[in-house]
């Protein structure tokens, strides 16, 4: 039996996204709609306010079923006018413009509308996000993320600065253990900030505790929220975390009760600046805020390098999984130049666990092939004399793909972090993190040259 060739998910969306840039070329206002099982819908506008032609819906429409079927919805073309409520498409809180309308040119607006469970948030990078905000992410787990998270905290502190920690890592949380003593961990965590908001009850939530165990002489501070509360009779973890992510709908509406909308990016921005509030008030606003960010392509990873940083570290070991993984990262923001020119300037990788007897050997494979994915992906391609490209020599010391880096040695197997209060304190580990602090806080706050 022959089996029919079959339109793959890729394919179909690259002839749909075809097919919406072909009807804006012509002055169509264009929605391109994704559903949750990954089907195509075109949303239709005339600007001018004239009916958009039969013919033209019918060529689109025809063009999408021979291109996309089977990913492709049952009516693939929809007018807006005709919908019930059309801004709940074409005003939605997490549309993407694609292209802004140009009616000297006769070109209309093309925007993406994701209606999946994750993955959509990759796609929003904010233009201004608050300053001296820095992930820390890993898209493999056990690199030892979190712990370097806490020894550049503690490091940013010794130097007179007040530093929040954001525990982001909601299904493995980890980080109040290493930084706070038993009795500091508050009563409430972001996953409560999450919930609460969502019905507008978060008012005084208390979901931050500064750390006596990584207390400094001077000035500097280290605060943390953690992933969720003080475990305790009555509190429940994991029935909060399945309502986190959710988008919650208007009230009655007329908007969210989450400030800033509806969407999660927007929800988990709010509970990141809950949280920076409630250190202003109880102390000084942070001068910088760490997000130890879940690893993964999950929505929270996301918004948080897109959306809630202007840094992010993003570690790895140099073997398959990392680059692979980063690479199918990096493709999200490949195919939107301004996507690509936002992004970039604000990534730095981290070679982490890098073998101490081969140190130097190392990091020159982990470097050059840093260099190679963001050359194929996020760099510019650049010709002899094309001053403006942004393409970074392998050399560079400060391009995003030069990696800061954490040595590895035997004596970090087995670092009781949770019950050992000193154990930041131990001399392999300044030895193990001292490049990687130094470079990092340079990045972050800059040297003091800078300052002044």
């Amino acid at each position: 039996m022959t089996v029919p060739d079959s339109v793959r998910f890729d394919d179909s969306w690259s002839a749909a996204r075809a097919v919406a840039t072909g009807l804006s070329e012509r002055g169509i206002d264009v929605v391109l709609v994704r559903d949750l099982l990954g089907r195509a819908t075109l949303v239709l506008t005339d600007p001018t306010g004239r009916p958009v032609p039969e013919g033209l819906q019918a060529e689109a429409r025809e063009r999408l079923k021979a291109q996309c079927s089977p990913f492709v919805a049952d009516h693939p073309v929809l007018i807006a006018q005709d919908l019930f409520a059309p801004d709940a498409i074409l005003d939605a809180a997490d549309i993407l413009i694609l292209q802004d309308r140009d009616p000297g040119r006769g070109i209309g607006r093309l925007a993406f509308l994701e209606r999946g469970v994750i993955g959509r948030e990759w796609r929003h990078v904010r233009d201004d996000p608050e300053t001296n905000r820095v992930t820390l992410y890993g898209f493999k787990g056990g690199v030892g993320r979190s712990t370097a998270t806490v020894i550049l905290a503690r490091h940013l502190a010794r130097q007179g600065y007040c530093v929040l920690i954001v525990d982001l890592d909601l299904e493995s949380p980890g980080v109040s253990t290493m930084a706070l003593n038993w009795e500091e961990i508050p009563e409430y965590g972001l996953v409560d900030i999450l919930v609460e908001s969502a019905v507008g009850s978060a008012a005084g939530l208390n979901c931050v505790a500064r750390s006596s165990r990584l207390r400094v002489d001077g000035n500097g501070e280290v605060w943390v929220a953690p992933a969720g509360g003080r475990p305790r009779p009555g509190y429940s973890y994991l029935p909060k975390l399945n309502r986190a992510y959710i988008d919650i709908a208007p009230e009655n509406g007329a908007g969210s009760r989450t400030p800033g909308g509806i969407i999660f990016g927007n929800r988990l921005r709010h509970a990141v600046d809950f949280c920076v509030e409630e250190v202003r008030v109880r102390s000084r606003k942070p001068d910088v805020v760490l997000l130890d960010s879940r690893a993964g392509l999950h929505d929270v990873a996301a918004v948080a390098i897109t959306q809630l940083s202007d840094v992010t570290l993003l570690f790895g070991t140099d073997n398959a999984q990392t680059w692979n993984g980063y690479a199918e990262m990096f493709q999200q923001w490949k195919s939107d130049i301004h996507l690509t020119q936002t992004i970039r300037s604000r990534l730095r990788v981290v070679a982490a666990m890098v073998p101490a007897s081969k140190e130097v050997e190392y990091l020159a494979g982990f470097r050059d092939k840093a260099h190679l994915l963001f050359s194929e992906t996020l760099y510019d391609e650049a010709s002899a004399g094309d001053f403006d490209a942004y393409s970074p020599p392998l050399g560079d010391s400060e391009a995003p793909h030069s990696p800061l880096s954490i040595t590895f040695t035997t004596d970090l197997v087995g670092v009781d972090s949770a019950t050992r209060a000193d154990w930041i304190d131990q001399d392999f580990i300044s030895a193990a993190y001292e490049s990687f602090v130094n470079g990092a806080t340079e990045l972050i706050v800059g040297t003091p040259e800078d300052i002044q």
